[in-house]
């Protein structure tokens, strides 16, 4: 979803848009709207009074577009939903746009008659609402098309785990189903406290004391904990894994769940319509994240379009060197939340090279969950200059395109790595998993210990900032070209 915020600057460029286009347009319908041509007709003619000759330069117009722009966001922002296409209907989105374009006519039509002075073309000013109205209308549209169409296919549900005493599990189990479109929320699981049963028909994870394994191991989103009328001590347990895990964490107090009808009037804007206290990461800002998942799109776009040579190049080395070997390999990983996803790097091993891995332990220097050993017998002649320079890691540049890495983060686990992880090893794929991140650039093959490792990861998820990615990524462009990989 895009932030509310940066519908501000997509309007703006909508509205710059329908300016140069009106602009442009203007000399076109003055000529079609002279005596004898197709567009004539007297009244109309009069009332629009087109310029004939040259528009005046742009420069002197530009006030009219910074006055729509002004009166057009004001009309805009109004509406609660501003932003929220998907809970929009089309007539809606149509309307709420023309509103924007009148009041933004009105009231350049106001700036004018108080400068008799100025001479505004009617023709321009008329055109430039009319293509306003319509472009605001068609990329809302859009945008709301795009956004309903990945709805359905899954992309926005978030996984609710439920957690609390059995009736009340019984209670919100009922409400979700009547109440919550399944496209929004999925129902994941629950958890029993206080060594209660299992409720109603949704799948039983355990006990409230194993919520710190499953946010990790399960792609959980949201927790909802009910807050019971007494003997309510498991509750500081669950906010504890909550806040260490990022994950977004509702007390809904038990005593309030009674007439979902009136618990709907009383909390009409509130999420889910429920009472309930949110606790949400304080340590990203979700503008920031869109920001960095745009910065993110673009440069893996581009660089697989700009690499795209380099990438063929391998392969062809690959395949000459040994023919044998499949040009990448896929790895199964895990990402934030627990998402498992299947990455792809440059072949640089022996096809048997995860059957000799038993054979090789005793020269793991790694401390911890994580293989790694100097001048690896298993690694290819071709796969070490790979490595060497980082090259292997190249075809990781797709996940970021397709949204399952980040540029910057976390390197992410596999399975059987994180079957050993400690839990405070675990907070480290609470943030979406990177290609590079502080280990890269502080030396990566010098770094025996895990608990290390996982240090500077969490380093990273507590100071992150845009500006702490973009010295990051300098870094690590300087480290693959002096060849310290291995």
């Amino acid at each position: 979803m895009i932030p509310r915020r940066f519908f501000w600057l997509l309007d703006a460029v909508a509205l710059w848009l329908a300016f140069l286009s009106a602009y442009s347009l203007v000399p076109i319908l003055h000529t079609w709207m002279e005596p004898g041509k197709l567009l004539y007709f007297p009244g109309l003619f009069t009332l629009l009074s087109p310029v004939a000759g040259q528009m005046p330069p742009l420069r002197d117009l530009f006030w009219i577009y910074l006055t729509v722009l002004a009166a057009a966001l004001l009309v805009l922002l109004a509406f609660p939903d501003y932003g929220r296409l998907l809970y929009q209907s089309r007539m809606r989105i149509i309307v709420v746009s023309v509103l924007a374009a009148l009041s933004g006519l009105s009231l350049v039509t106001m700036v004018t008659f108080a400068l008799k002075g100025f001479d505004a073309s009617r023709l321009f000013v008329v055109s430039f609402m009319l293509l306003s109205a319509l472009i605001l209308s068609a990329y809302r549209l859009l945008l709301r098309r795009y956004f309903l169409l990945r709805q359905r296919s899954g992309v926005y549900a978030r996984n609710v785990l439920l957690v609390g005493q059995k009736s009340a599990i019984d209670w919100m189990v009922r409400y979700f189903r009547k109440y919550v479109s399944p496209d929004d929320y999925c129902l994941l699981g629950q958890l029993c406290a206080n060594g209660d049963d299992a409720a109603a028909d949704v799948p039983c994870l355990g006990n409230v004391t194993d919520l710190g394994d499953l946010l990790i191991h399960h792609p959980i989103h949201e927790v909802i904990a009910i807050q019971p009328l007494s003997d309510g001590v498991w509750m500081e347990g669950v906010i504890k894994a909550c806040d260490y895990m990022g994950v977004l964490l509702r007390i809904v107090p038990q005593v309030l769940l009674r007439d979902p009808q009136k618990l709907m009037t009383l909390y009409p804007f509130a999420a889910l319509n429920l009472p309930a206290v949110v606790l949400t990461p304080p340590r990203w800002d979700a503008d920031m994240l869109f920001v960095k998942r745009v910065f993110d799109l673009i440069v893996s776009g581009v660089l697989l379009i700009l690499l795209s040579p380099l990438f063929l190049a391998v392969a062809v080395a690959i395949k000459l060197t040994t023919p044998h070997l499949s040009v990448f390999y896929p790895w199964r990983v895990v990402g934030q939340n627990g998402v498992e996803f299947t990455g792809y790097k440059f072949t640089t091993m022996q096809a048997d090279a995860d059957e000799r891995k038993a054979d090789l332990q005793a020269k793991n220097e790694m401390s911890g969950p994580v293989f790694k050993i100097k001048d690896d017998p298993r690694v290819t002649p071709l796969g070490h200059w790979l490595r060497k320079f980082s090259i292997n890691e190249l075809p990781q540049l797709w996940s970021v395109f397709k949204g399952d890495m980040s540029l910057v983060g976390p390197r992410p686990a596999f399975r059987h790595e994180l079957e050993r992880y400690e839990f405070w090893h675990k907070r480290k794929l609470s943030i979406r998993p990177g290609i590079t991140c502080l280990w890269q650039i502080r030396g990566r093959n010098k770094i025996t210990n895990f608990d290390d490792w996982v240090r500077m990861d969490l380093e990273y998820i507590d100071h992150w900032s845009l500006w702490l990615d973009f010295r990051i990524l300098v870094r690590t462009a300087w480290v693959v070209i002096a060849g310290t990989g291995s």
